[in-house]
């Protein structure tokens, strides 16, 4: 489910999830609430992103946009773009 697959579009992938997200904060720093708030704008809209992601996947992207060193946090708890 973290890598697109044969069975697994990339628009259902925590790879392409990381990908929308890193839109979002790459316009300022925002907090984990508040992208979950953005991306909730999108999830159920079909012509937008064609995948429904949950919380948890929010939440396993930006670790995985982390571990791979392009996000960090502040000291406001805010998420940004190195």
């Amino acid at each position: 489910m973290i890598l697109p697959t044969k069975h697994i579009r990339l628009s259902e992938s925590i790879l392409g999830l990381s990908g929308v997200l890193l839109s979002f904060i790459v316009k300022n720093p925002v907090s984990l609430d508040a992208l979950w708030m953005e991306y909730s704008k999108i999830n159920n809209s079909k012509d937008l992103f064609p995948a429904y992601h949950t919380f948890d996947d929010i939440v396993l992207a930006v670790n995985l946009l982390f571990m791979m060193g392009i996000i960090n946090i502040n000291n406001r708890k805010e998420i940004y773009k190195i």
